[in-house]
Protein backbone atom coordinates (compact mmCIF):
# COMPACT_ATOMS: atom_id res chain seq x y z
CA UNK A 1 0.00 0.00 0.00
CA UNK A 2 1.21 3.00 -0.96
CA UNK A 3 1.91 5.54 2.53
CA UNK A 4 0.72 8.43 0.72
CA UNK A 5 -2.81 7.57 0.08
CA UNK A 6 -4.26 8.03 3.22
CA UNK A 7 -3.50 11.37 3.21
CA UNK A 8 -5.35 11.54 -0.34
CA UNK A 9 -7.86 9.96 0.86
CA UNK A 10 -8.02 12.44 3.73
CA UNK A 11 -7.53 15.51 1.16
CA UNK A 12 -10.35 14.39 -0.91
CA UNK A 13 -12.74 13.60 1.98
CA UNK A 14 -12.27 16.87 3.14
CA UNK A 15 -12.27 18.82 -0.02
CA UNK A 16 -15.84 16.85 -1.06
CA UNK A 17 -17.27 17.63 2.18
CA UNK A 18 -16.03 21.43 2.08
CA UNK A 19 -17.82 21.48 -1.16
CA UNK A 20 -21.19 19.69 0.22
CA UNK A 21 -21.46 22.24 3.41
CA UNK A 22 -20.56 25.47 1.42
CA UNK A 23 -22.77 24.63 -1.49
CA UNK A 24 -25.94 23.87 1.32
CA UNK A 25 -24.87 26.90 3.05
CA UNK A 26 -25.34 28.77 -0.33
CA UNK A 27 -28.85 27.02 -1.34
CA UNK A 28 -30.37 26.41 1.83
CA UNK A 29 -28.99 29.95 3.80
CA UNK A 30 -31.09 32.85 4.23
CA UNK A 31 -30.94 35.86 1.79
CA UNK A 32 -31.95 39.07 3.48
CA UNK A 33 -28.95 41.65 2.44
CA UNK A 34 -29.55 45.19 4.54
CA UNK A 35 -27.42 48.00 4.12
CA UNK A 36 -26.41 47.70 7.18
CA UNK A 37 -25.13 43.91 6.81
CA UNK A 38 -23.47 44.59 3.82
CA UNK A 39 -21.25 47.70 4.84
CA UNK A 40 -17.89 47.03 6.09
CA UNK A 41 -17.18 47.03 9.86
CA UNK A 42 -14.14 47.58 11.59
CA UNK A 43 -13.36 48.00 15.50
CA UNK A 44 -16.61 49.45 16.34
CA UNK A 45 -15.71 52.52 14.48
CA UNK A 46 -18.49 53.63 11.70
CA UNK A 47 -17.11 54.04 8.33
CA UNK A 48 -15.99 57.58 6.98
CA UNK A 49 -14.58 56.84 3.65
CA UNK A 50 -15.32 54.96 1.09
CA UNK A 51 -14.01 51.02 1.10
CA UNK A 52 -11.86 51.48 -2.13
CA UNK A 53 -9.73 54.45 -0.77
CA UNK A 54 -6.43 53.95 -1.85
CA UNK A 55 -4.13 52.73 1.12
CA UNK A 56 -0.87 54.10 1.52
CA UNK A 57 2.31 51.74 0.46
CA UNK A 58 3.78 52.36 3.82
CA UNK A 59 1.36 50.06 5.27
CA UNK A 60 1.98 46.70 3.28
CA UNK A 61 5.98 48.25 3.36
CA UNK A 62 5.55 47.70 7.35
CA UNK A 63 3.65 44.53 7.15
CA UNK A 64 6.15 42.37 5.09
CA UNK A 65 8.76 43.96 7.22
CA UNK A 66 7.24 42.79 10.29
CA UNK A 67 6.83 39.56 8.51
CA UNK A 68 10.20 39.02 7.58
CA UNK A 69 11.81 39.78 10.44
CA UNK A 70 9.28 37.97 12.55
CA UNK A 71 10.60 34.68 9.74
CA UNK A 72 13.73 35.29 10.78
CA UNK A 73 13.54 35.70 14.59
CA UNK A 74 12.05 31.86 14.27
CA UNK A 75 15.38 31.28 12.68
CA UNK A 76 17.29 32.15 15.49
CA UNK A 77 14.77 30.13 17.99
CA UNK A 78 15.73 26.24 15.62
CA UNK A 79 19.77 27.65 15.60
CA UNK A 80 19.46 28.12 19.41
CA UNK A 81 17.84 24.58 19.73
CA UNK A 82 20.54 23.10 17.44
CA UNK A 83 23.52 24.81 18.68
CA UNK A 84 25.14 21.95 20.60
CA UNK A 85 25.27 19.74 17.68
CA UNK A 86 26.74 22.73 15.51
CA UNK A 87 29.57 23.73 16.87
CA UNK A 88 31.86 26.42 15.76
CA UNK A 89 30.70 25.93 12.39
CA UNK A 90 27.17 26.93 13.76
CA UNK A 91 28.58 30.36 15.32
CA UNK A 92 29.80 30.87 12.25
CA UNK A 93 27.25 30.48 10.13
CA UNK A 94 24.66 32.34 12.17
CA UNK A 95 27.57 34.90 12.55
CA UNK A 96 27.28 35.55 8.70
CA UNK A 97 23.49 35.08 8.85
CA UNK A 98 23.46 37.82 11.62
CA UNK A 99 25.71 40.28 9.53
CA UNK A 100 23.26 39.78 6.83
CA UNK A 101 20.22 40.49 8.61
CA UNK A 102 21.64 44.32 10.38
CA UNK A 103 23.16 45.06 6.79
CA UNK A 104 19.11 44.80 5.90
CA UNK A 105 17.75 46.47 8.89
CA UNK A 106 20.32 49.43 8.32
CA UNK A 107 19.62 49.65 4.74
CA UNK A 108 15.55 49.48 5.64
CA UNK A 109 15.80 52.43 8.22
CA UNK A 110 18.22 54.54 6.54
CA UNK A 111 15.58 54.29 3.14
CA UNK A 112 13.06 55.14 5.95
CA UNK A 113 10.60 52.33 5.55
CA UNK A 114 9.63 52.27 8.97
CA UNK A 115 8.78 55.88 9.42
CA UNK A 116 5.15 57.23 9.06
CA UNK A 117 4.27 60.83 7.81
Amino acid sequence: MNPYLPVLIVLIFGLTLGAILSGLAAFLGPRNPRPEKIEPYECGVPTVTNANEKMSVKFYLTAILFILFDIETIFLYLWAKAFPQLGWFGVSEIMVFMVILVAGYIYVVKRGALEWD
